[in-house]
């Protein structure tokens, strides 16, 4: 559940950083794309060390 929701806010950070530095729809498109998958990364990593360590 963890990284499907940092995989989402990683997704707007993203769109919102591309839209910040005036890119074009394929930018934001692609900034959205690599946040997203990032940040949905680092969310199953997290989700790794709890259930491993905290459940």
């Amino acid at each position: 559940m963890i990284y499907i929701v940092l995989g989402i806010i990683g997704a707007v950070v993203g769109g919102f950083t591309a839209k910040k530095r005036k890119g074009a729809r394929a930018d934001i498109a692609q900034y959205a794309a690599a946040y997203g998958i990032a940040f949905a990364l680092l969310g199953l990593v997290i989700t790794v060390l709890l259930d491993r360590f905290f459940i």
